[in-house]
């Protein structure tokens, strides 16, 4: 996969030269600061919420979009991804979460984000959303799996979870959530 090329030095802004570094092998340099520096990239998380008796699954409906995806957002500067998962379901959904565990990582190269997905458990089944959030339904398993949105990395989450095996388009169509 094609990793987004920087070109010039975050710090200095100085035009970045190719440099060749043992075990890693050629990596952007700047000549400045006399630094290596590493592909910088967005870090976010999607959360399959599930209820206490974990037969059901809280999908979302987001800025004016007809299917339904998995609440998601952006891990904050500072922040553990755990902890985004639980603020970010706490923000968009106003539930709290009493568990959260990890499932599977996938890198989306059309926002330059690395996805991390987990699994949440909420109390309760009355969730009070926020203004981001247009519309929410909770749905079995079964019934999740025909409602996500098709061609996104939300439905490949979602059914590498509910299958056990994770499978990724090189390009998905649709947004990552």
């Amino acid at each position: 996969m094609k990793v987004p090329e920087m070109n010039y030095c975050m710090h200095c802004g100085t035009k970045l030269i190719t440099r060749f570094l043992e075990g890693e092998g050629d990596i952007p340099y700047c000549p400045s600061c006399n630094e290596f520096r590493f592909p910088v990239f967005n870090t976010a998380v999607s959360m399959i919420v599930m209820n206490e008796a974990k037969d059901h699954i809280l999908m979302i409906r987001q800025y004016g979009g007809n299917e339904y995806i998995l609440v998601a957002g952006y891990v904050n500067k500072g922040e553990d991804a755990e902890d985004a998962a639980v603020r970010e379901v706490k923000e968009e959904m106003g539930l709290d979460v009493t568990s959260v565990s990890f499932n599977h990582s996938h890198y989306f190269e059309p926002s330059n984000t690395l996805m991390l997905n987990f699994t949440v458990t909420v109390p309760g089944d009355k969730p009070h959303p926020n203004r981001e959030v247009d519309s929410w339904s909770w749905f079995t398993c079964e019934e999740a799996r025909e409602a996500v949105r098709k061609n996104s990395l939300a439905k490949a989450f979602l059914l590498g979870y509910l299958d056990g095996e994770y499978h990724f388009a090189q390009q998905l169509a649709k947004p990552y959530r």
